[in-house]
């Protein structure tokens, strides 16, 4: 009788405890589905009183401490987890996440690449590899995981657009192209592959790609300076100048123009054969200039003066832009204006012999002959 009893006891006391268990589980669970991550470690610790050593515990510990952003908590019970469990990648990969959000990259690469001594072929560890190195400055080890992460899974767009943008920095546009094509055929409407295929397209001179590319991220709302100017040079180099001026516009219009926006849109006035507006924003661009672009630009102007036979204009361009660069094809054209449209003779076999000793490019072979030719007539 007195077995029995204690028997009875003994099942109810286990009874009472596995209640109280599913009692604790429940009350964890609503602390888990109200995002109230705080008090459910609070809860844990209550629960589970230092030392802990069941690996089950820690991990909840561990976890519950990640999503309370209580960082140092959670990685001191997953680093007691990996003192005990060496092997499990879970751990390793919670582990390195924790000390990555502390900021220490350097440690959490570390713990990364002890995941890819287990598992070679894991793409979510290629990718954090990738990142982590890039943090720590090893942009060449973050080349090769990306690599490998892309040759994994070519469709993912992150891995595509990081790697495509390591390629377009080291100027390996068709590389870069084709990483960006291959993750286009999973999600075409993705905006920055699309960005991507706009800077390679524009890289690699495929114009039309380039527009077709540029009108629709901006039709999806993408209105950077960046893709505007690649959209209107493009329409300049396909010979669009009326699209090229009107969307070099937009930046004028919204005071972002700059030296390469005005130049362009002074050449294709040009070519439209509106040299007062060729000049008005050539002006535009010297005001804007801050490269060595100056001296053709003050170059291209006189020439417009020129065409306007507004000669004094003229002489004074193509003199301001012999001061930023001496440039053989300027001293011919101001040797030919002042040879044919000012009758200046001696002006003109000045310049035609400082054209000769520039050393103009085999290309000029046409004007080295005719200036030898006209040195000869004008009198040495």
């Amino acid at each position: 009788m007195k077995n029995l009893i204690i028997t009875l006891l003994l099942t109810l006391s286990v009874l009472r405890i596995h209640a109280q268990q599913a009692a604790n589980d429940s009350l964890l669970l609503d602390y888990y589905q109200n995002q109230r991550f705080a008090d459910a470690a609070d809860y844990l610790k209550k629960a589970y009183p230092e030392p802990v050593t069941d690996l089950k515990v820690l991990a909840k510990l561990a976890y519950t401490s990640k999503m309370a952003s209580r960082l140092p908590d959670a990685e001191s019970y997953y680093q007691r987890i990996y003192a005990t469990d060496t092997t499990s990648l879970t751990n390793l990969y919670n582990m390195s996440e924790i000390i990555k959000r502390r900021g220490n990259n350097k440690k959490a690469l570390m713990y990364v690449k002890k995941i890819l001594l287990k598992d070679t072929t894991n793409f979510d560890v290629y990718k954090q590899l990738a990142d982590l190195s890039q943090n720590v400055g090893d942009l060449p080890g973050s080349i090769v995981y990306l690599q490998k992460a892309n040759h994994i899974n070519p469709l993912n767009p992150d891995v595509a657009y990081d790697l495509s943008s390591f390629y377009i920095n080291l100027k390996l546009y068709d590389n870069a192209e084709n990483v960006i094509d291959k993750a286009l055929i999973a999600d075409t409407a993705n905006l920055l592959l699309l960005k991507g295929k706009a800077q390679t397209s524009y890289a690699l001179k495929k114009y039309p790609v380039t527009i077709a590319i540029t009108k629709k991220l901006m039709d999806a709302g993408e209105q950077a300076g960046s893709i505007v100017s690649m959209l209107a040079t493009s329409y300049y180099m396909t010979a669009s100048y009326p699209d090229c001026i009107k969307t070099f516009k937009t930046l004028e219009d919204g005071g972002t123009g700059t030296e390469a926006s005005f130049y362009y849109t002074a050449m294709s006035y040009k070519a439209l054969h509106n040299n007062t507006k060729a000049i008005a924003y050539l002006d535009k661009a010297i005001e804007e200039a801050i490269s060595t672009g100056v001296s053709s630009y003050y170059s291209e102007k006189g020439d417009s003066y020129d065409r306007l036979h507004q000669l004094k204009s003229a002489v004074e361009a193509y003199q301001k832009s012999l001061l930023y660069k001496p440039d053989p094809i300027t001293y011919y054209a101001l040797a030919t204006l002042y040879d044919t449209e000012l009758k200046n003779k001696a002006t003109a076999l000045k310049y035609y012999k400082k054209y000769l000793a520039s050393k103009p490019k085999d290309t000029q072979k046409a004007y080295i002959t005719y200036s030898k030719e006209r040195i000869k007539s004008l009198g040495v």
